[in-house]
């Protein structure tokens, strides 16, 4: 409990918290992004 209140309440836990966030984000636009990649058919030249 102690390292939730941390978490939510003092600014590194807080800087940390937004940190993991933008972390998850990042990787699930990526996810997408690379699973509609892999699913385009390539142009024949």
């Amino acid at each position: 409990m102690e390292l939730i209140n941390e978490l939510f309440k003092s600014p590194v836990g807080i800087l940390s918290l937004l940190t993991i966030v933008f972390v998850m984000v990042i990787a699930t636009v990526l996810f997408f992004w690379v699973k509609r990649q892999a699913g385009k058919i390539p142009e024949k030249q």
